[in-house]
């Protein structure tokens, strides 16, 4: 899904926000509002996926600002809880190449005679790099493979007793289906065009009006250098405007086709663009009850999800997982839908028993980072604070100081906006 920054440039009565590329006249458009984060005002940069269709770029999901990677929480590692040597050892006497003991079948070259190695002096320095037997090396050097069902009961108890702290680490989701449509509609809406107009429909399809005008300024330009004449602007604009609707609505019954059909499992960003485009494609009656078909499925889709999103972060707060907790807590499939009051609580005081005078600066760190982009960012009030906190750790509270003002004062620091994004130089 390809990404851009757009600035909010004003709300209209509806509720709907207009925008435009950051930094730049064009592109520009509208965005719904379920979409703007709220506080969100006019003159923000916000990161958004949009789709380009024919008709211009629709905004399918606005995306959280960019944050730096924190360095991941690191391990202790118990061990056994014995003392034992580090490294132990075992020497290996000669062996021949059949894995036996004794002279290798080309003899000692000591004497002068045979055509074997000098196993009394090269075989004996390669003697250093033990063998199994089999001519082949053991599992590492200095020492051998683990083998037997008493090792690997002894392995298993030990796992049994240091188990792996997953606090930090997120299950791997499946990768959602993406929208793929098929090219009937479009295929169909091509052979019913005569045969000059066909290539300025494929151009249609792809780049829009927008595509169209400026293939005819880039061929114009190589016209003049060439002393070829023009191509007539205004004549080939006309008749892609002719011919754009038709074209706009077999591209949008191709993909609410396919929506219909993977409406369990497709992206739900892909749905919702479909369901947006439908109010400019959708002009039949039929077409018109396709769109509120995938409406209805779409809005029982963000239903179940919903739900079973809240049943995974109770989950999550159940095994006193907080990080990932707060991180499920800041991507809801249902835009701007509360998390319930009871939730809060316990997802708040969780957070702030993450934060104490013991917690380690990195843990403080990722658990700032995760509060910062959940819904409590503003109620979270940690129970201490590092003793002498290291520049990392400032840095990060800095970088979030505007989503915890309260933090951030408790470190002396004074919330800032972060850094804008540079603006290019407007484009006439």
């Amino acid at each position: 899904m390809p990404r851009m920054e757009i600035e909010l440039t004003s709300s209209r009565e509806d509720g709907e926000w207009t925008w435009r590329a950051a930094g730049a006249r064009q592109p520009k458009g509208s965005v719904q509002a379920g979409l703007v984060p709220n506080g969100s005002a006019v003159g923000d940069v916000l990161r958004v996926e949009f789709e380009q269709f024919m008709d211009g770029i629709e905004v399918t999901s606005v995306l959280p600002d960019k944050t730096e990677r924190q360095a991941p929480e690191l391990l202790e590692m118990l061990g056994s809880g014995r003392d034992e040597p580090l490294v132990t050892t075992r020497l290996a006497g000669k062996r021949n190449r059949r894995g036996g003991d004794g002279p290798s079948r080309g003899g000692d070259r000591r004497d002068g005679r045979g055509g074997g190695r000098r196993d009394g002096d090269r075989r004996g320095r390669q003697s250093d790099t033990p063998s199994n037997g089999k001519g082949r090396r053991p599992h590492s050097r200095g020492e051998d493979r683990p083998s037997g069902k008493a090792d690997r009961n002894k392995n298993r108890k030990r796992s049994e007793r240091h188990p792996k702290d997953h606090s930090t680490t997120e299950p791997q989701k499946p990768r959602v289906k993406r929208l793929r449509p098929r090219r009937t509609h479009r295929k169909a809406a091509l052979a019913a065009l005569p045969d000059d107009q066909q290539l300025l429909a494929r151009i249609l399809l792809r780049d829009g009006v927008p595509g169209v005008r400026t293939a005819i300024e880039a061929q114009n330009k190589a016209s003049g250098s060439t002393g070829e004449p023009p191509i007539p602007a205004p004549l080939l604009l006309k008749l892609a405007e002719r011919i754009h609707p038709s074209l706009r609505v077999a591209d949008w019954r191709d993909r609410a086709e396919a929506a219909l059909v993977g409406m369990d499992d497709i992206d739900l960003r892909d749905l919702r663009s479909v369901v947006v485009a439908a109010e400019q494609a959708a002009r039949s009656e039929e077409d018109k009850a396709l769109a509120e078909q995938i409406r209805i499925g779409l809005t029982a889709r963000v239903d179940r999800e919903h739900q079973a999103w809240l049943t995974d972060v109770g989950s999550a707060l159940d095994e006193d997982r907080v990080v990932r907790a707060l991180r499920l807590s800041s991507r809801p499939p249902k835009a701007g839908a509360p998390l319930p009051a009871p939730v809060m609580e316990r997802l708040t005081s969780l957070a702030a028993a993450g934060l104490t005078a013991e917690t380690s600066q990195d843990r403080w760190a990722t658990v700032l980072d995760a509060v910062s982009l959940s819904p409590i960012h503003a109620r979270v009030v940690p129970e201490g604070l590092p003793t002498e906190p290291s520049k990392e750790l400032l840095a990060v509270v800095k970088r979030h100081s505007m989503s915890v003002p309260e933090i951030a004062k408790a470190f002396g620091i004074d919330p800032t906006p972060p850094p804008r994004a540079r603006r290019g130089r407007s484009r006439s």
